[in-house]
């Protein structure tokens, strides 16, 4: 795992939930999206934090955003990402990484969309103190 990682840092995740009807809110993880953080450190004011994020089959991300760049490594399953223009941008199966560069502009959603657990090793960089993620509502996609 550790060779992976370290290809999934060099090389360059994750995040869905429910359409929006009336007043925008934000989309929080499907039931049984889990995150654990394996490791984190803080160095001048940027936090590296390390999570091992599970995505139940059928289950999504949320849309979010994140405020630094995060680099994910696919353990176990497929994950089908997706942009704010409701297009995928990509399908990462087991022993690939994504990369997301982080901010506003960069809305997205991960989905499992097979019928194994999808395990993604996720590596924030994040200014101190920052969320792991920014919840934000359904861009008008049909799906979660």
């Amino acid at each position: 795992m550790r060779t992976a990682l370290r290809a999934a840092l060099t090389g360059a995740v994750a995040t869905a939930t429910v359409l929006v009807c009336g007043p925008a809110q934000a989309t929080p993880p499907g039931p049984g999206v889990t995150g654990r953080t394996i490791s984190q450190t803080t160095v001048g004011d940027t936090d590296y934090v390390l999570r091992e994020v599970t995505v139940p089959p059928g289950q999504a991300t949320g849309w979010h955003y994140h405020d630094g760049p995060v680099y994910g490594y696919v353990k176990q399953g497929t994950l089908s990402h997706y942009h704010s223009d409701c297009a995928s941008d990509g399908v990462y199966p087991q022993g690939t990484v994504v990369r997301e560069p982080g901010g506003p502009s960069d809305v997205h959603l991960g989905r499992n969309l097979g019928d194994t657990t999808l395990v993604l090793e996720v590596f924030y960089i994040l200014p101190h103190g920052a969320p792991f993620s920014e919840d934000v509502p359904n861009p008008g996609c049909p799906f979660e």
